[in-house]
């Protein structure tokens, strides 16, 4: 049995490239975008702000879920999302370490979006 050609790369390399690939959509950085200025939104508000329909946004939530950008809370009967900031943060990291332009690990910012005052 042959391996996959995936299979021939680092944990590390995979895990960047999936994390790379969740990024390599325009709606899916504008929906990032809306994350960081609103802190916290549901799939409809996420749709209200985006020309695309309900099915595809949601599409891309799940894609960026997958990859691990985003947290999810219910709100109700409602699903409130907001960004993953640690898991963003070790991506960059990650990146950057990659390219050799850190080896210092990489510095807590504190996160507000899923605060109580933002619920």
């Amino acid at each position: 049995m042959t391996a996959s050609k995936t299979e021939l790369f680092s944990e590390e390399q995979s895990s960047l490239a999936a994390f790379a690939g969740a990024l390599a959509h325009p709606a899916r950085i504008a929906i990032i975008e809306l994350l960081q200025n609103r802190g916290e939104s549901t799939s409809g508000e996420i749709v209200q702000t985006l020309p695309l329909a309900q099915a595809t946004v949601s599409q891309h939530i799940m894609a960026l879920r997958k990859a691990g950008l985003l947290n999810h809370r219910d709100c109700g009967k409602k699903i409130c999302y907001s960004l993953n900031y640690d898991q963003i943060r070790q991506f960059c990291h990650s990146f950057q370490c990659t390219l050799g332009t850190t080896d210092a690990p990489p510095t807590p910012v504190p996160s507000t979006c899923c605060t109580e005052e933002n619920a």
